[in-house]
């Protein structure tokens, strides 16, 4: 069986046997065409997923509690418009309830409480309304304004503890919060560039566009006179028709770059343009016509076109860097490209998975850089996660040991230098963390990941505001930024008592990404050095259901505090919310 927390919608129909009685063939009918007409295209529509149909009632399953309460509304906003010849009482009309909660998977259903809870909230609906959980509303608190009232804490069948619970008024406007206003400019040549699109026909080949895109924008940003947008941000325009104007507004950039690959044999065709977002006026289109084999140079090429069409001039040591290569052998380039993005995702089995492509990659080529800096990064979060690891203290001298031979093999790469940072905070040198910190933010220039992970080290070394002021530098290199970077400002706002802005970013990466337990072990600490121990408890308990190995001496061994005041702080609001030790 699997465990995961989820979104859960659960729907039934008011009155069903009453309807059924007066009309059995047509309410099927008007039903059948209820759920194909409206209800099941606004699931699909808002990324849900139909767990089951079950007479007059349906159980639905989202990644996220924003597209789940988002789809109870507009259906529920639907829901007036629709019968309008047949009286109210023979009209079909729909209770919601929507939970943030621990299911079990089997096969293609799924149980347990957060189910459970689900399905008593919609019960607690009135008649065409929407009945959401105190955990759901903490998640869409700021992103939907919708007139939920709370009706405090409600006792439901076969639930242990009350839920809390909050009800939207059946005659409600609710909306959607207006997306926020165009980015500021940089004050010096900003650029987006979009996934390069596999022109190739397979997904098989999806690879070399990525991984051109990814080098290539891994090359723009380590130039000093230039802002770019980190990759991250730029794939929700893959494999989509997009509006160039739209995404400069979108990503605050002057300039877009965008590409084609097409392979067939042993050539490689690559078109790419640059864009001024603002007009669509073209500065500059290139096509390239190369063996498959010279695809890891062609990156070289069109990161100097660009560089020349906005007119930027290269210092020496720039000019060094990128004329550096990574690797020529296609399958390292492969394994690493696929491993990294592994590893940047936080989560024990993901990791575990980067970290065996990456020493894949190193055999291939020992002297890959980019691979060694991010196999360091691998073995530093099993060392530093309770569970993670067999050995733990093993783990954390390889992550020594390929951090040595990223440094070795290029001693200015931010990425690596940031890496290092961190595993001496682990070691608590952090005079020497700190250095290295300082210098991987003086060389990232752009590149967003590198400075995110300083920031982890000014957080750790007790620089908490400037630690603040460089996670959002990263943010706005990187709109669309991972979860883990508002928990990063979640925990700097911590340490300057800064609480309601701790708990508004911690929310904000558990909406990201609901299986994150770190922002959960952060919301705990707030609420509970803020004296409300039941919310600290609830939060310490999901973080507990998706980590059941956290614990509070782990926690502390694989990031301490400088300051033995600020450590007394987090394990005294740790206990208190019922960490285990």
């Amino acid at each position: 069986m699997e465990r995961r927390l989820a979104a859960i919608l659960a729907a039934d129909v008011v009155g069903y046997s009453r309807l059924m009685g007066a009309d059995e063939a047509g309410t099927l009918t008007r039903l059948k065409g209820l759920h194909k007409e409206l209800v099941l295209p606004k699931i699909a529509e808002r990324k849900g997923r139909i767990v089951k149909l079950m007479g007059d009632g349906l159980l639905a399953e989202f990644p996220s509690v924003v597209e789940a309460v988002g789809c109870a509304i507009d259906i529920q906003r639907a829901m007036p418009g629709r019968e309008p010849e047949l009286p109210g009482e023979r009209r079909i009309l729909l209770r919601i309830g929507v939970n943030l909660g621990d299911i079990i998977v089997e096969g293609g259903d799924i149980f347990g409480d957060g189910v459970n809870v689900a399905a008593r909230l919609e019960g607690l609906a009135e008649p065409n309304g929407i009945c959401i959980s105190g955990g759901a509303f903490d998640a869409i608190d700021g992103k939907l304004e919708a007139p939920f009232e709370d009706i405090g804490p409600q006792a439901v069948k076969n639930i242990a503890k009350p839920v809390r619970a909050y009800r939207l008024r059946p005659d409600a406007e609710p909306k959607t919060v207006p997306e926020r206003a165009g980015l500021t400019l940089p004050d010096k040549p900003s650029v987006a560039v979009l996934p390069f699109a596999n022109l190739s026909g397979g997904k098989e080949q999806d690879y070399i566009a990525d991984g051109l895109t990814e080098e290539i924008i891994t090359t723009l940003s380590k130039v000093s006179k230039l802002f770019v947008i980190a990759r991250n941000s730029m794939l929700v325009y893959k494999d989509r028709a997009v509006d160039i104007r739209q995404v400069g507004r979108e990503q605050g950039v002057q300039y877009v770059l965008e590409g084609s690959v097409r392979s067939g044999g042993q050539r490689v065709r690559v078109t790419a343009q640059l864009i001024e977002a603002a007009n669509g006026r073209h500065l500059w289109a290139q096509r390239y016509d190369r063996n498959a084999d010279d695809i890891l140079a062609l990156q070289d090429d069109v990161t100097k076109e660009v560089v020349s069409a906005l007119q930027v001039e290269l210092t020496e040591g720039e000019q060094a860097r990128l004329a550096a290569q990574g690797t020529r052998n296609t399958e390292a380039w492969q394994l690493a490209f696929v491993g990294r993005g592994l590893v940047h995702e936080h989560h024990k089995d993901t990791v575990q998975k980067g970290r065996l492509l990456l020493e894949q990659a190193v055999r291939l080529d020992p002297d890959y850089a980019l691979a060694w800096g991010a196999l360091s990064e691998a073995h530093w979060k099993e060392s530093r996660n309770e569970g993670w690891s067999a050995a733990p203290e093993r783990s954390l001298e390889l992550s020594v040991e390929a951090s040595d031979r990223s440094l070795e093999l290029s001693p200015d790469d931010p990425g690596s230098l940031a890496m290092r940072g961190l595993i001496m905070v682990t070691q608590r040198d952090f005079d020497g963390a700190l250095a290295m910190a300082q210098k991987a933010r003086r060389l990232a220039h752009s590149d967003a990941n590198a400075i995110a992970l300083a920031a982890i080290t000014l957080y750790a070394c007790g620089k908490a505001a400037e630690g603040i002021k460089q996670t959002e530098l990263a943010m706005r290199l990187c709109p669309r930024y991972p979860p883990w970077y508002p928990m990063m400002l979640a925990r700097c706002h911590w340490v300057l008592r800064q609480y309601e802005n701790a708990i508004a970013t911690a929310r904000s990466a558990i909406e990201a990404d609901p299986l994150y337990a770190q922002p959960y072990v952060e919301l705990a600490i707030v609420y509970a050095e803020t004296d409300r121990e039941p919310e600290a408890r609830e939060a310490m308990e999901a973080a507990l259901r998706i980590d059941p190995d956290f614990s509070a001496n782990a926690y502390t061994k694989g990031l301490p505090f400088r300051d033995p005041a600020l450590e007394a702080r987090r394990r005294a609001a740790l206990g208190r919310a019922g960490a285990p030790d």
